[in-house]
């Protein structure tokens, strides 16, 4: 199982115009100026690749910060 640090650094890695160095657990990805419809779906994406974990877009949406988005991950192995 990764950790909440990996998965921060998988998310930063769907992101293309945000420095990866300014994602933490803590950050409201929704606020971003490089978050959008797209990049939801990249890290869904993402979520299934890494943690075959078949998220969906409610999911994301009502997580706030990225480490909610982990607890759901995680509350979904």
């Amino acid at each position: 199982m990764k950790t909440l640090q990996e998965f921060v650094a998988l998310f930063a890695e769907q992101l293309d115009d945000t420095d990866a160095n300014e994602i933490t657990a803590s950050t409201e990805f929704h606020n971003l100026d490089d978050w959008t419809s797209l990049t939801g779906l990249s890290v869904i994406a993402m979520i299934y690749e890494e943690f075959e974990v078949a998220l969906k877009g409610d999911d994301v949406t009502t997580s706030i910060t990225v480490e909610d988005l982990y607890n759901k991950v995680i509350s979904k192995l």
